[in-house]
């Protein structure tokens, strides 16, 4: 609690509970000693006229302002008043005891000594007891109101839980079957048949319209991301996740996850779904930035790990997100997340040739029709050609490797159905006939079932559990070696045309594909750049104890510091050597239970950089497989935006839904969102005890 000016014009001091109006007063009015002049002539004579402390002595209402360089009225700043003596702040020397006399005699001001003198006195309680049939009253009709919203609250905690449809008691146009929230307050109804009434009697909820859910949705939110702030706040380190995803409506939203450590354990936040102002890499480094200086305002070395999936990750012309990210946040490395299929990814690289978009637009729609029942009953009677974008399973280069094997039987297939059907299914399979017959869709059809391949192999390098920085050398130098073998192959043919239609290469198409390896190997190169990591987390593998135990990992202790630089290379050394001659300490394979060891056994000063290396690793978003990972949170955001859900305030839906259970751990989550509904709407009437 503060009694500083500047802290007294942010609050509203009306609003405060009476212990905390109380604890305020008791600290007393500011009185610090302040740099006001006055300069003038008088008789010939300049003088120079300086602030004098006896002011506040004179005056027992007076206060000043370090930072302004200013005096207020301590009074009027609680319980409010003139703006000059309130906001502005009187600062000029000139005329002062006028200006003090004059507000002095204001009835304002007069009405706030007294409110002052009486808070917390016995007067004022016996005043407050005189007035009790109507603070009774007032008290009874507030914890009703109060009550109203508990259940309200509690319906939208469940809609959000399960995905559940959201709109107003406003909204009867909708179709019932779709509002399950409606029918849960109708419900609620039925159980109680006063509730009906005490909804109506509030007069503000206007019959809960879509209005006030989103308001109360909007105060939750609040409360939930405070919660997040308040655990970040905790926390050692911090790792940012974004991706590009589309919602139901068909509009890219970019959401952001946080991932750090919780009472000992890793947990991924969602923090918000966001619409810059462009799809450029300025824009967007500039609204994540915004977000994490919220977050982390003087910790910029707390954020160790950056991953992006989408438009996110896409260059810029002379830079991208993730470099620019680091220019503040020195400790930010880039990383290829788990979470992020590295198939989009190429697919979103390659999306900027137009040539590559209508290809890539083309395998979609060739998938999607093939993955019709309607379709597939007809013809087939089993689904041949995986869904590139519905299914967990598969992925593009399963698709293009499928629409490939089955070029031709998917042909008659179309020549089938456009004959016996006369419906929409016909008219479609004639427009994917074409498709397949086209000589350009052909050749890309076949460049990219030769290239896919290689990238599934390349990424699939980096899951497993033994990949070093070594391996991950090796497989990405071998990996460029093929691409550009495939491109040079395809260069040196120029205007040449091989006996194979598939094959065929005019000096536009060499010229694309020239375009496209090269996208392919830079974005590759960006996603897999820095292992360090890897180097770092080969410390803490127990099955690497032994062998270090007789020869030190001098060159892995090395990269790890080079990678962290909070890390003490001289203690870590040290602590590393204890720790792999004592077996008897690491008895399990999870960093966590290490942790929960030093931890329970009070060495977290002793192996403190240890301790460090732990955290960083468990923070970080790993690309090996880690018995650490917690939550695929990006996976249900996606599953989450599939939902047919209400799209006004997307964020707060999400934050409900998503981090359901984060709310149910919030001591007093309800009563903190009613406060919060009450207090950024002006309802305090309505909704706050006296």
């Amino acid at each position: 609690m503060s009694n500083k000016v500047k802290y007294l014009k942010t609050i509203d001091f009306s609003k405060l509970k009476l212990k905390e109006q109380i604890e305020i007063k008791s600290l007393g009015r500011p009185m610090p000693n302040l740099n006001m002049q006055k300069c003038g002539p008088s008789r010939s004579i300049e003088y120079v006229r300086q602030f004098n402390c006896n002011t506040y002595d004179k005056c027992l209402w007076v206060c000043g302002c370090e930072e302004s360089n200013s005096l207020y009225c301590y009074p009027c700043l609680l319980f409010g008043g003139d703006v000059l003596w309130t906001k502005s702040g009187v600062n000029d020397l000139r005329c002062l005891q006028q200006k003090i006399r004059k507000h002095e005699q204001s009835s304002k001001h007069m009405d706030n000594m007294i409110n002052l003198t009486l808070l917390g006195c016995t007067t004022c309680s016996a005043l407050q007891n005189h007035d009790s049939p109507a603070v009774t009253w007032h008290n009874e009709r507030v914890k009703k109101n109060r009550n109203v919203l508990h259940k309200i609250i509690n319906c939208l905690k469940f809609c959000g839980e399960y995905n559940l449809h959201i709109r107003g008691l406003d909204n009867s146009h909708l179709d019932k079957s779709l509002n399950i929230f409606q029918g849960l307050i109708e419900y609620m109804y039925h159980l109680d048949s006063s509730f009906r009434f005490d909804v109506c009697s509030v007069t503000v909820l206007e019959g809960i319209s879509q209005a006030i859910l989103n308001k109360l949705l909007e105060a939750m939110l609040s409360i939930c991301q405070n919660q997040i702030k308040e655990e970040v706040s905790h926390a050692q380190y911090l790792a940012v996740m974004c991706d590009d995803i589309v919602d139901v409506c068909d509009k890219m939203q970019v959401a952001v996850v946080l991932r750090y450590m919780l009472n000992g354990k890793p947990v991924e936040r969602f923090w918000g779904f966001f619409n810059p102002v462009n799809r450029t890499v300025d824009a967007l480094t500039e609204m994540l930035q915004k977000e994490l200086y919220g977050l982390i305002p003087d910790c910029p070395s707390k954020l160790i790990a950056q991953t992006y999936d989408g438009a996110v990750s896409l260059s810029g012309d002379k830079t991208n997100v993730h470099t620019l990210m680091k220019k503040q946040y020195k400790n930010a490395h880039f990383i290829h997340c788990y979470a992020h299929k590295h198939c989009g990814i190429i697919q979103k690289a390659t999306w900027q040739n137009s040539s590559m978009k209508v290809f890539f637009n083309d395998i979609s729609s060739i998938s999607t029709y093939f993955s019709r029942p309607e379709v597939l009953e007809k013809i087939l009677g089993q689904m041949v050609v995986p869904s590139c974008t519905n299914s967990k399973e598969s992925n593009i280069t399963f698709t293009i490797n499928a629409i490939h094997a089955m070029k031709d039987t998917l042909k008659v297939c179309c020549e089938v159905l456009e004959t016996r059907t006369l419906t929409e299914i016909g008219t479609e399979a004639t427009a994917i006939k074409r498709i397949l017959n086209d000589a350009d869709f052909e050749f890309w059809l076949y460049f990219f079932s030769k290239v896919m391949p290689h990238i599934d192999e390349l990424f699939s390098q980096f899951e497993y559990k033994s990949i070093d920085v070594r391996k991950a050398t090796i497989s990405l130098s071998t990996f460029y070696h093929i691409m550009k073998t495939i491109r040079n192959e395809y260069v040196e043919v120029k205007e040449n045309c091989s006996e194979n239609k598939q094959k065929k290469c005019c000096p536009e198409k060499a010229a694309t594909i020239e375009e496209v390896c090269d996208i392919i190997l830079l974005k590759c190169s960006e996603r897999l750049s820095f292992i360090n990591h890897l180097e770092a987390s080969k410390l803490l593998v127990p099955d690497n104890f032994s062998s270090f135990l007789s020869k030190f990992p001098n060159y892995e202790l090395t990269e790890a510091v080079d990678a962290y630089p909070m890390l003490d290379r001289e203690k870590l050394g040290t602590e590393l050597a204890v720790l792999y001659a004592r077996s008897d300490i690491y008895q399990t394979k999870k960093l966590i239970d290490l942790l929960r060891f030093f931890n329970e056994s009070h060495l977290q000063t002793t192996f403190s950089e240890t301790v460090k290396l732990i955290k960083i690793l468990i923070t970080t978003p790993m690309i090996t497989e880690e018995s650490e990972r917690c939550f695929k949170t990006l996976e249900k955001i996606k599953s989450f935006l599939r939902n047919p859900i209400a799209i006004d305030n997307l964020t707060a839906l999400g934050m409900v839904s998503l981090e359901c259970n984060m709310v149910k751990k919030i001591t007093e989550f309800n009563e903190k969102v009613i406060d919060c509904f009450v207090t950024a709407n002006n309802f305090q009437e309505d909704f706050m005890y006296k």
